[in-house]
């Protein structure tokens, strides 16, 4: 152990004003690295955040984050301040590496009143990228919007932060060092997160299936978890050397795009959809809460993934007897509805945002849950976890000895196939954006009955959720066209952009089991597709001709 004066000095500085644009979304405070380096900038939240959290005098912080550009910076100030604020203990990992499900796991398992996660998730990195800061309640989910709330309005009003000065603490390896009466505990960041993993899955059928010929791809995107894969799939669990790619953090991510999507994480998908070397593929992305699975020749929609899992869970240990609930959010297909269905378990439908999953699973109502956009989980922690999809996968296919391809058509064959695609149009001018989507938001009351795409819209409106745990409402969470046949489409504007506004269009076509489940998901959508473009006037409004990303 290194010690500091134990009487170290607690400095007061002053800020001319506040900062008024320090509002968390969904995911915490995610602007541009440049922003977050402007003096003062990092630190407000900060202490905004200290002032707010229950319990910081004597209590146990983790911190850590996804590696990119100012993670190690923003760690020893958090440090620093946190010693200024009187928190007993702050538990941080080697390198600073820490996934945002490690950091739920860890939050739980220590005791902490808090964690703040340093990423701004699948959002590019670098000096010229992205930076983020998120808080994390004591239940290892993300802060509700009552504290977050409470810490924006705090930052409109500071006048000043307390820090200490202190030398960069050290990172390199395991061990305690202090900051005044603060005991900074350095930990890996991986082992606690590994043996979790170990008591949920079947770690000797899916080493016997990575020891045949099936091989494995599993993309890290030069983000956070490729330490956790290397040490899970090359290490653990036998997979060859290279298994694991782009598996070092990289502050700029490699000067790639961390979110593992079709378009982003191309090259994996070459290997997947085109080549015949390899049976399974997946990727994870910044912060390691997000995930892409493939088969050879066969993308597996994040919808369908969560239905596939609700539909096979009993084959994993940690779900060995059954399920008490499913929940979903909103824009993600109806796929999982109909496997809950069947198997006589409640189903939820909740706006975006895993805070909402978070008082469902709390309350013991859900065991599984997922988004559309590339996030599933559990009650194992209260984060969406990237990794832990995966191993669910491999550990269905090794037990069905099957491919993912086989497995997807007895599914559909079961269920039926939901045909679902959402198209994103990024860094649209906000005033465009907005403009769009008022328009539509105006229309609605008379949108009911009126044609679409050879249907007829059966309910148009804005969601609304109110919660059935603690009956809070959340309103305005996006626009519903819901057909007389089961389709729909769903908009919503993006809050986890940096730059302009992202519109996201969701499109969703259910198909009986009797119907052809073996359409190209484009094809089998473009009547809808055609019929949204027409009524939000999305090409002549944005500017753009076709998505950013199509998924």
């Amino acid at each position: 152990m290194t010690s500091s004066d134990l009487a170290i000095t607690v400095r007061q500085v002053a800020l001319a004003q506040p900062f008024s644009d320090q509002k968390p979304g969904t995911s915490g405070l995610r602007k541009s690295s440049r922003q977050f380096q402007t003096p003062h900038y990092l630190e407000s939240f900060i202490e905004a955040s200290l002032r707010v959290i229950p319990g910081v005098a004597g209590g146990t912080l983790v911190v850590g984050g996804d590696g990119r550009f100012g993670n190690r910076h923003a760690i020893d100030v958090i440090a620093q301040m946190a010693a200024a604020h009187g928190v007993a203990r702050l538990i941080t990992t080697t390198g600073g590496i820490l996934s945002t499900p490690a950091a739920s796991h860890l939050i739980r398992s220590r005791g902490a009143i808090a964690g703040i996660v340093l990423s701004a998730s699948h959002n590019p990195g670098g000096p010229d990228g992205d930076f983020g800061v998120k808080i994390n309640g004591a239940n290892g989910g993300p802060a509700p919007e009552s504290l977050t709330d409470a810490v924006y309005a705090t930052t409109k009003s500071l006048d000043g932060y307390r820090i200490v000065d202190a030398a960069p603490l050290n990172l390199e390896a395991a061990g305690e060092q202090r900051l005044g009466a603060l005991v900074v505990e350095v930990v890996d960041g991986v082992d606690d997160y590994v043996a979790l993993m170990q008591k949920l899955f079947d770690f000797d059928r899916i080493r016997a299936l990575l020891g045949s010929d099936f091989r494995v791809a599993f993309d890290a995107m030069h983000a956070v978890t490729g330490p956790y894969a290397s040490r899970l799939l090359e290490g653990l669990l036998g997979a060859p050397a290279g298994t694991v790619r782009n598996g070092i953090p990289l502050e700029d991510f490699g000067g790639g795009h961390p979110d593992p999507n079709l378009t982003y994480a191309h090259e994996l998908a070459e290997l997947l959809l085109e080549g015949t070397d390899y049976a399974f593929g997946a990727a994870c992305d910044g912060d390691g809460d997000r995930n892409m699975i493939l088969g050879r020749a066969c993308f597996v929609n994040p919808s369908d993934s969560l239905a596939v899992l609700t539909a096979n869970a009993t084959l994993a240990p940690g779900y060995a007897e059954g399920l008490v609930g499913v929940a979903r959010s909103m824009p993600t297909s109806a796929a999982v509805d109909v496997v809950a269905k069947e198997l006589g378990i409640a189903c939820f439908e909740t706006p975006t945002g895993w805070k909402f999953f978070g008082n469902l699973l709390d309350a013991g109502r859900i065991t599984l849950c997922g988004e559309e956009s590339f996030g599933t989980g559990s009650n194992h922690i209260r984060e969406k976890d990237g990794l832990w999809a995966v191993l669910f996968w491999l550990n269905i296919l090794a037990v069905r000895g099957c491919s993912v391809a086989e497995v997807m058509a007895e599914h559909w064959s079961r269920f039926g196939r939901h045909y679902y695609s959402r198209h994103d149009y990024e860094a649209i001018a906000s005033e465009a954006a907005h403009g769009l989507y008022d328009r539509i938001k105006a229309m609605l009351p008379q949108l009911v009955g009126q044609p679409f795409a050879g249907r007829t819209i059966a309910t148009a409106d804005d969601f609304a959720y109110t919660d059935p745990v603690d009956g809070s409402l959340t309103s305005g969470q996006g626009l519903r066209l819901l057909l007389d046949d089961g389709s729909r489409v769903v908009l919503r504007l993006s809050g986890t952009g940096t730059q302009g506004a992202t519109l996201r269009v969701y499109l969703e076509s259910y198909v009986p089991p009797s119907g052809d489940l073996g359409q190209d998901p484009q094809v089998a959508l473009g009547d809808l597709i055609s019929a949204i473009d027409a009524l939000a006037e999305i090409k002549v409004r944005t500017g753009m001709e076709r998505p950013t990303v199509i998924t």
